[in-house]
């Protein structure tokens, strides 16, 4: 009966559901974060590799 008792307190607990609506919320944050970064990090590089190409240009 003890057994039991916990599996229906296991079962109607919400403690749960909350843990896994934060981890999927923080998988989407990191997962937008992720993106946002790489998206810049690219732009910067083309950034910088046209100043370069820029600046050997006109040194030369």
């Amino acid at each position: 009966m003890k057994y039991l008792a916990r599996i229906h307190r296991l079962l109607n607990s919400e403690d749960g559901p909350t843990a896994v609506e934060y981890a999927v919320m923080l998988a989407l944050i990191v997962v937008v974060c992720l993106t946002t970064i790489q998206t810049l990090g690219t732009r910067a590089n083309s950034t910088f590799s046209k100043v370069s190409s820029s600046l050997t240009t006109a040194s030369s």
